[in-house]
């Protein structure tokens, strides 16, 4: 049985957080309930299998959903040559990811993007670009990708990220922690990287390639969530293997079951891999099926990407012009 996406919800402003949504305050860790969690892999895999084929969501709908998915897109590059020039062609893309032809064609009033994330030397001229917007900067942060530098040196780039005009930090948990089963570490350490982050808010990537099961993923979300993570993400994109379908759905249901819990609202990044307009209908289908519309908006979903908006470009062009057109012609930055 397909499940339609229809009645997207508005598009809105970007600012973090949303206007009368509190922000995750965390709470004591639970080992009873850090160990009570498990997860069925073969079940996992098997409703994992079935979300591309029950996504239904054709012409207007399918232009308003991608419409949905360019607003939280978290616009990214993290490459050794990044340059000030670079980051601000990106920070123009953010601005206006879709030409205003195709914006006039569909109706819609100018949108942006998500976020801009960049690594803490490109805040400076991310933050002159986006002057005058309300798309914040994320930095990633605390040894990004491999989270191995001495721990004082990883609070104190947050800070310094901060102190840069950073909204958004992107930390990266110490797997070994996760890897141990040494979850009151894992807690200290992601509470001492949300109290560096002050009123910014704190995205944990989990690096859910490099934690060997989807039991781990499990009990790792819920962890940081009550170490008082904003979000949860699955990625830094340079592990072998990055964000995939199972892996989204346990942290997912971890965020159903904490909100349940606690009534806090954790916000949810897939990153790496999802290039595909595509792919990113079938996240945001499992999104509204799992959390529920409130949840379809970028103070809670964010998708870590860059080529996945020139894909989205070139199939809402198709929806309007009835031609694909070539993908030099959709530029990122």
């Amino acid at each position: 049985m397909s499940t339609p996406l229809t009645d997207a919800p508005a598009l809105a402003p970007n600012h973090l957080p949303q206007a009368g949504e509190p922000r995750n305050t965390g709470m004591p860790l639970d080992l009873d309930w850090v160990r009570a969690v498990h997860a069925n892999t073969s079940a996992i895999e098997r409703r994992a299998a079935t979300l591309p084929a029950r996504r239904s969501v054709k012409k207007d709908h399918q232009a308003a959903w991608l419409l949905r998915a360019i607003s939280c897109i978290d616009l990214t590059t993290l490459s050794g040559d990044d340059t000030a020039r670079r980051v601000e062609r990106l920070c123009a893309k953010a601005r206006q990811p879709l030409a205003p032809d195709l914006l006039k064609a569909l109706g819609m009033t100018p949108i942006t993007v998500g976020a801009v994330c960049v690594y803490h030397e490109m805040i400076s001229p991310a933050k002159a670009a986006l002057n005058g917007t309300s798309i914040p900067v994320a930095a990633v942060s605390t040894g990004f990708p491999a989270g191995l530098s001495p721990f004082e040196l990883r609070v104190r780039e947050i800070e310094m990220s901060v102190e840069a005009g950073a909204q958004e930090i992107d930390i990266v948990i110490s797997r070994r922690h996760v890897l141990s089963g040494d979850w009151q570490a894992l807690y200290d350490e992601v509470k001492a990287f949300r109290a560096a982050c002050g009123d910014a808010h704190i995205k944990t990537i989990l690096a859910t390639g490099e934690l060997g099961t989807l039991r781990n993923v499990a009990r790792a979300s819920l962890v940081c969530m009550m170490a008082g993570a904003d979000f949860i993400k699955t990625s830094t994109g340079k592990e072998n293997v990055n964000a995939t379908l199972p892996v989204s759905l346990v942290m997912i249901r971890a965020i159903r079951d904490y909100h349940d819990r606690t009534g806090m609202r954790v916000g949810y990044k897939p990153a790496g891999g999802i290039s595909k307009a595509k792919d990113a209908l079938t996240y945001l289908a499992m999104i509204k099926e799992e959390l529920g519309d409130r949840w379809l908006r970028p103070d809670l979903f964010r998708f870590g990407a860059s080529s996945l908006l020139g894909d989205i470009e070139r199939q809402i062009e198709h929806h309007v012009t009835g031609s694909y057109s070539a993908s030099y012609r959709h530029p990122i930055s």
